[in-house]
């Protein structure tokens, strides 16, 4: 089995990660327009299944090739993902559904509730909070993760503040580095690609604190 698997893994990922969000719509859909409940949670499930898949998909290959890979680590980082800001994401999507729905069908679906945190999420000030604590978490997870880069798979024949003030290794990214920070190469697509958008992160969760919004119009009204 694992031999069929590993030359499409790479398509067998973005097919699963394709139909678990379109199993997620489905299941929003069905549950606000056709008002069926059972179906509805049928498709949440396989959102979840698929999330699950990704995960044992990772595992088989890292089980037939001995080695921990791009491809375990973009997965892992979906998983995360999902399990984190990706039930925050959820949660919007769910109150943009029920008003998009509602409006098509004449009906009020969102709740008290969710109206309140629509105007919240409007609010300057909260949005620029929002966006820092986020930053606070992405910095935490960067920081963490590229310790664990470090520790595993670096070049330790340099101490580290060698390698953190020696960034000459990003004009030669082809194999591995001379005097990069990794022995691994492929840790250093993942490190750089991370970087950029780790930097337009911090960028932009900063950009609206300094420069906040103006209150935007209620769009639940």
């Amino acid at each position: 089995m694992a031999d069929v698997i590993i030359p499409y893994q790479w398509e067998i990922f973005i097919s699963l990660e394709i139909f678990s969000w379109l199993s997620l719509i489905l299941f929003l859909v069905i549950r606000y327009a056709f008002r069926r409940q059972a179906l509805g949670m049928l498709f949440l499930f396989i959102f979840i299944a698929g999330t699950m898949l990704e995960g044992v998909l990772a595992f088989v290959v890292y089980k037939k090739t001995g080695e921990i890979e791009t491809f375990q680590i973009i997965i892992t980082i979906f998983i995360l993902y999902a399990c984190t800001f990706g039930i925050s994401d959820f949660k919007k999507l769910d109150r943009f559904m029920k008003q998009k729905i509602g409006k098509w069908k004449g009906v009020e679906l969102l709740t008290e509730k969710d109206r309140r945190i629509m105007r919240r999420e409007n609010d300057p000030r909260f949005i620029a909070r929002k966006y820092r604590l986020g930053w606070y978490v992405h910095t935490f997870v960067f920081v963490v993760v590229h310790s664990f880069f470090w520790v595993y798979f670096g070049d330790h024949s340099r101490s580290l503040v060698e390698v953190l003030s020696d960034w000459s290794w990003m004009e030669e990214m082809d194999g591995v580095p001379e005097n990069g920070p990794y022995q691994k190469e492929v840790i250093y697509p993942i490190s750089v690609i991370w970087g950029i958008v780790f930097a337009a992160d911090t960028i932009n969760a900063w950009y609206y604190t300094i420069f906040p919004e103006k209150d935007k119009k209620n769009p639940s009204a």
